[in-house]
């Protein structure tokens, strides 16, 4: 009653009273209902409107009224308000779904940890036809998100995974054989030795053949395999190495796939530049010598020196001490040929060479080649196993199945056992010289090999890349901190002014000619006829270090020369090399209708030399002067020619003689005040070519010259040079 009696008293039906009226009224009605609340507890019990007190943990009751509560008193200044207290939802944490393009339905329900019918209900009521939708339908992006979605949980696109760590599907060698399996096999001769100390011709006479008169300019410039079957019945794989200094890699090739090297070293020549290299690639493959003493039926022969000399690379004959065989011979007579081949038989008893003639092919590629009838073709010698037409053979990044199996005659074989020197016709692409090869069990095995390797490979050249990128970031934000240290105490404004004024230049240029070097460059493509010819080019242009110009090497290949070669040495303004290769008469006429320098060469020190001339004709020319006369300045006068005065300087010439057609330079103590050419040079009143020594004349300079007198005036000629490169390849 008291709570409604109030209310009639702070409303009417025309608005409300005055506030402060209203708030006293208010105020006088609560403090009363207190009074009665606390006289008399009991008579509020059943109160009609429980709701409207509340208990506040002591005797006192707090009244409120929500009912009313817009018709309460307004904010009295200093007076808080009541803070609403507002229900805060518990936070739900969403299942999060990773999602990616491409997803099929069973792999998005998968990823939701719900069932393939999840997917469906989700994609009802939308425009996807359910009917036809499978387990491994793919889905489009945005019904991905609107499954998602609608099952109450958020997605995130997966992230890019790194590359997983793939399995080594490499093929390896096979362990050691069973010792009863083994069987004695012909031993594997290196030939080796300095360029034309007969090593060829060596082996000539052993295999009655004249394989030196098909070298051209009488050197070998392969590496050959040659079987040969002795007198006795014993037979011996023999490699023929060059000798000359360019092909060092093929006679670590040679000493790495060898028994036994035979050194040869000729009696009137003695110990040389490769035989010494010979030596040393025998000592680090672990291989042991004989020493063969060639020319020993010359005049001036001298066997004993050439022991003694091998004495200082730690290579002792028999006579002296040692274990190492020096037979003494004859290669272009035959003499005492036998004995060296029974040296090379009782060395092979010694070491007992055996191998197993059974189980998986092993062997090495000598030589690789590519033939135009039969293709890619190596050149191998087996070490373990027989090989037969029909195996699956990997070597480095390329495989083969064996087609034909062609002997150092040419002649088809079906089969090869261990230390026999073989040509391999089948490879899909040609392997590298010096690889080795493994037989595999299938074709899917070697395509499984092959690609194991170009992928460990590519892994090994991004880390190289990588860690390149990090260097020169390393390097560039070292040099950007640099270029900004002495700009830190400016204001940005001033320190981009500063900036745009030290890179002005650099500003101004053209992004063309940014990219344009001054400094001169010789862009290569070179062609060989086999592997080891390109890689002992390459070796050879490695140690290039001449700074007057850059040698790049674009491209190089195995074959003859192709339209692809000649356009791409137009593309980088090249020159194309071949080694021991052919071009067609129109490849011939393309390159000269573009300007394509087409250089081919059978000799490898000719093609250097060619390539030595090349560059130094790409070379500016050395200026030097030739001083030929000197004068001195006497007097000064002036002569009028029309209506101007021109200055003249009356000269004495003290040495050689003074020429009008050259050039001149006036010296005042040590400093020279001018340089150029002559207007006029008379002597008395005629015009000369030339004054000698103790003759007087006078001479106008072509411009606004101050002569005095005590000047030197000289005269020189300007005298141009070819330019020689400095580049020394070592023959």
């Amino acid at each position: 009653m008291l709570l409604l009696q109030a209310e009639d008293w702070t409303t009417t039906r025309g608005g409300l009273t005055c506030p402060s009226a209203a708030m006293s009224v208010m105020s006088a009605v609560m403090r009363g209902t207190r009074r009665l609340v606390h006289a008399d507890p009991a008579l509020f019990s059943n109160f009609p409107f429980p709701a409207v007190f509340c208990r506040a943990g002591s005797a006192d009751f707090l009244l409120t009224c929500q009912p009313n509560r817009k018709f309460a008193f307004k904010h009295v200044k200093g007076q808080k308000k009541e803070q609403k207290t507002q229900k805060v939802k518990p936070k739900v944490d969403k299942q999060e779904v990773e999602i990616r393009q491409g997803m099929t339905a069973a792999a998005l329900a998968e990823a939701m940890n719900r069932d393939f019918d999840h997917v469906l209900e989700a994609l009802l009521n939308t425009s996807v036809h359910l009917d036809s939708l499978e387990k491994d339908t793919v889905l489009e992006e945005r019904w991905i998100k609107e499954v998602v979605t609608r099952s109450g949980m958020k997605f995130r696109w997966a992230k890019l995974s790194a590359s997983r760590e793939r399995p080594n599907r490499d093929a390896c060698r096979r362990p050691p054989a069973d010792p009863t399996l083994l069987v004695p096999r012909p031993p594997v001769v290196t030939i080796m030795g300095h360029v034309d100390h007969g090593k060829t011709t060596l082996l000539d006479s052993l295999r009655k053949s004249q394989i030196v008169s098909t070298e051209a300019g009488g050197i070998t410039q392969h590496i050959g395999a040659f079987l040969v079957q002795l007198p006795t019945g014993e037979k011996i794989t023999f490699l023929d190495t060059p000798g000359h200094a360019a092909f060092s890699s093929m006679r670590a090739r040679g000493a790495n796939a060898t028994d036994i090297v035979v050194l040869v070293v000729a009696a009137d020549d003695g110990v040389m530049n490769q035989t010494v290299e010979s030596i040393e690639h025998a000592r680090r493959a672990k291989v042991p010598v004989i020493v063969a003493v060639n020319k020993c039926d010359k005049p001036h022969a001298d066997p004993q020196r050439v022991k003694q000399e091998l004495l200082a690379h730690d290579v002792v004959c028999e006579e002296f001490g040692g274990d190492v065989q020096a037979i003494h011979i004859s290669a272009l007579k035959g003499d005492n040929l036998l004995a060296l081949t029974e040296a090379t038989v009782a060395l092979a008893e010694v070491l007992e060479l055996k191998a197993e003639p059974t189980g998986p092919v092993e062997g090495l590629v000598i030589e690789s080649r590519t033939d135009k009838g039969k293709g890619p073709v190596t050149t191998a010698i087996v070490q373990q196993g027989t090989l037969k037409r029909g195996c699956v053979l990997v070597a480095g990044k390329s495989w083969a199945k064996v087609r034909f199996l062609f002997d150092e005659n040419g002649c088809a074989v079906r089969e090869a056992g261990p230390s026999t020197a073989v040509e391999v016709v089948g490879w899909k692409e040609l392997p590298s010289a010096g690889e080795t090869i493994l037989e595999v069990e299938s074709e899917q095995r070697a395509r499984e090999v092959v690609e194991w390797r170009s992928h460990d490979e590519e892994q090994r050249k991004l880390q190289e890349e990588q860690s390149a990128i990090e260097q020169k970031q390393k390097l560039h934000l070292e040099e950007y901190r640099r270029e900004r240290e002495g700009l830190s105490h400016l204001s940005w404004r001033q320190r981009k002014v500063a900036l745009y004024r030290a890179n002005k230049t650099r500003f101004a240029t053209r992004p063309s000619e940014r990219m344009q070097s001054d400094q001169l460059s010789l862009p290569l493509i070179i062609k060989g006829d086999v592997d080891g010819s390109v890689e002992a080019i390459l070796n050879i242009l490695d140690s290039y270090d001449a700074q007057q110009c850059e040698l790049e090497v674009v491209h190089f290949g195995i074959g003859d020369i192709s339209e692809n070669d000649v356009n791409m040495a137009e593309m980088f303004g090249g020159s194309i090399y071949g080694f021991n290769v052919a071009a067609s008469r129109g490849i011939e006429q393309l390159a000269a209708r573009k300007g394509i320098p087409l250089r081919l060469h059978s000799v490898i020190y000719k093609l250097v030399d060619q390539l030595k001339e090349e560059l130094s004709a790409k070379l500016p020319p050395l200026v030097s002067e030739n001083i030929t006369g000197e004068a001195s300045v006497v007097a000064m006068f002036d002569v009028t020619v029309g209506k101007k005065k021109v200055p003249v300087a009356g000269c004495r010439v003290q040495k050689g003689q003074l020429d009008r057609r050259f050039r001149f330079r006036l010296i005042r103590g040590r400093d020279t005040v001018w340089e150029g050419s002559l207007a006029a040079l008379r002597h008395h009143k005629d015009d000369v070519q030339t004054v000698r020594a103790g003759m007087e004349c006078g001479l106008s300079a072509d411009g606004d010259v101050d002569f005095r007198a005590g000047d030197i005036v000289v005269c020189f000629e300007e005298v141009a040079a070819p330019q020689v490169t400095s580049w020394d390849p070592g023959f």
